[in-house]
Order: structure tokens, then C-alpha cells, then sequence
């Protein structure tokens, strides 16, 4: 028997009306952010989707429940709590058959986003092929998702923590187009550039949407990452970022941290060493990547027309 989500009122009502629908991960609230900050950005999130025109619906689990749209309460109780399971897609099966409370990625929000009907995500950055891949072959499940799941992910690029070239070779292979938001140059998350070309250049929301139609109609499996730069007044200065992430990475690998727990602690580590910047720059873009994606949502329409 296929499970069936829990879908908030709200958002089956915006979806069974044909209304714009913005899906939002929870991995920011339970392991991107600290408390309070992952809270209050999380509901500011949900808000700046509002003001653009669209429906947010942060896509979390709760005991075993797949929850699409949370309440301010659920993500209140994601944000305090230290026992969230951070799911992946080989993760999803465990987390739900056990009933325990998890915290979707970009791979497992797609998934659940598709099987709600929503075709436009936004997050902060995606994952990608980590620097030093060719030994530890720690590449993110989220690029996979990316070549099969009919989702369009509107990032701030990949975080800059990772090998970017690579992230951007393997994104080719899996057949993923990789849209520059009014930019020709890759964003690096806290950066606006990455010295990597995107695919095409999109000069409006309706380009985008346009696109993702075209794409879907020619029976083109898999989603598209939108990748929107961080806004100028809050991007960083490149030599900063690059040392602090530097440093992080070698006290990562001093520390034998991989996989799963390794970008919640790079992220950490680099907030640290930048007195607090990064995390300022973290809210800032994925804000700004809020209300592109619901902007992009209103122009594609229906997802029944799709």
C-alpha cells in the first residue's frame, strides 16, 4: 500500500485550486541553523513566499508521518529539539517505518514535493561532490535526485564548501540544466560568482517557467537547479570564505567527520570563524531565493496543466 502524505489544508486546498505552491526543506531548521536563528528564518521564509504570491509548504516527518506544510508549532518543535534524523533518500524508509521525527534534504523534499504536486523548491544551496571526492567518493544524493525527480530547485548555487567544477560535471552527466538567474556565472553560495558558466542565462520568471514546461513536455525526466545569486549587499568577500572554509575542511578531516555530518559542521565551523557573517548571508539568500521560487511558481502554473 503506497503511503499518502499529510498535506496541511492550506496547501491541498492552494493545489487543488491550481494555486502556486512553493516546497521549503526543514534540514535548515533542525541542522543548518542554530536556535533561535532557525526558527524565526524559517517562518520569515514562509512569509516572503507569501508576499511574492505563492503558498509555502515546509515539507518535513513527524513521527513517521510525511508531513507537506508544517505549522509554526511543528517547526517551532523541529527547531528545540536535538533528536531530528537528518533523511536523505536512503534514510526515508527507516525514519518513517520507525515513526521517528525527520528533517528533510534537498533529495528527500524533492521526493516528497513531487509526490504532493509541487514543482518548484527553494532552498539555500544544493549539495554536490565534495572536495577530496576521488578518495572518499562523498558525493550528495542530492545531484541523483536532481537527474530523476521532476522538481525545479531554486538555490543559491552549490555551497562553496564543495568541489564546484565537479558538482557542475556530474549535474552534466545526470542530464540536470543548470539555469543562472539574470547571471552567465555559477554562484558559490556565499558568493555571487564561482568562475563556472551556467548552462543558459534566465532573464525573467517567466523564462524559467517557460523552460520547465518545455522540459516537462518533452517527457525530459528529472529537475533543474535555478541557481540565484546571493544578493550584493550581503555576499562575502571571496578570500574570507575561502580561508575559513579552508580551515574547516582541515579540521574536518583532523576529526574524521564524513557524510551526513559533515556540511552541518563546515557550516558551522566557517560561521564561526567569520564571526557570525555566513550565517547572515545563509538567511539573506535563501530569502532571496524564496521569492524567485514563488515568483517562478505563479508563472508556471497548475501542475495539473503541466
Amino acid at each position: 500500500m503506497k503511503l499518502i502524505p499529510d498535506i496541511h489544508p492550506e496547501v491541498a486546498e492552494a493545489l487543488a485550486l491550481g494555486l502556486p505552491v512553493v516546497a521549503l526543506e526543514s534540514t535548515i531548521i533542525s541542522h543548518g541553523m542554530p536556535y533561535p536563528q532557525n526558527v524565526q528564518t524559517a517562518l520569515e521564509v514562509e512569509e516572503q513566499v507569501r508576499e511574492a504570491g505563492a503558498i509555502p509548504a515546509t515539507i518535513g516527518i513527524m513521527g513517521g508521518k510525511l508531513k507537506i506544510g508544517l505549522t509554526p508549532e511543528e517547526i517551532e518543535e523541529f527547531g528545540k529539539s536535538d533528536d531530528v534524523v537528518k533523511v536523505s533518500r536512503r534514510d526515508l524508509a527507516t525514519v518513517v517505518a520507525r515513526k521517528l521525527n525527520g528533517a528533510t534534504t534537498v533529495a528527500t523534499t524533492m521526493i516528497l514535493a513531487e509526490m504532493a504536486g509541487i514543482r518548484v523548491f527553494a532552498t539555500g544551496g544544493i549539495g554536490g561532490v565534495h572536495r577530496g571526492a576521488s578518495e572518499s567518493f562523498d558525493i550528495s544524493a542530492d545531484l541523483q535526485e536532481l537527474g530523476k525527480t521532476n522538481v525545479a530547485v531554486v538555490c543559491a548555487g552549490a555551497k562553496s564548501i564543495l568541489d564546484i567544477g565537479l558538482t557542475l560535471e556530474y549535474l552534466e552527466t545526470m542530464g540536470v540544466p543548470v539555469l543562472g538567474y539574470k547571471t552567465e556565472d555559477f554562484p558559490a553560495f556565499y558568493t555571487r560568482t564561482s568562475g563556472y558558466r551556467v548552462d543558459a542565462k534566465l532573464e525573467s520568471p517567466e523564462d524559467a517557467a517557460d523552460i520547465l514546461r518545455t522540459k516537462w513536455a518533452l517527457g525530459l525526466t528529472g529537475g533543474v537547479v535555478i541557481a540565484n545569486p546571493i544578493p550584493e549587499a550581503f555576499a562575502m568577500d571571496e578570500d574570507l570564505i575561502n580561508d575559513a572554509i579552508e580551515t574547516a575542511l582541515e579540521e574536518a578531516a583532523a576529526n574524521h567527520i564524513r557524510g551526513k555530518e559533515s556540511t552541518p559542521f563546515l557550516l558551522a565551523k566557517v560561521k564561526a570563524l567569520t564571526e557570525g557573517q555566513s550565517l547572515e548571508s545563509n538567511i539573506a539568500l535563501v530569502l532571496n531565493n524564496a521569492k524567485l521560487a514563488a515568483e517562478i511558481a505563479k508563472a508556471l502554473g497548475p501542475v495539473n496543466e503541466l
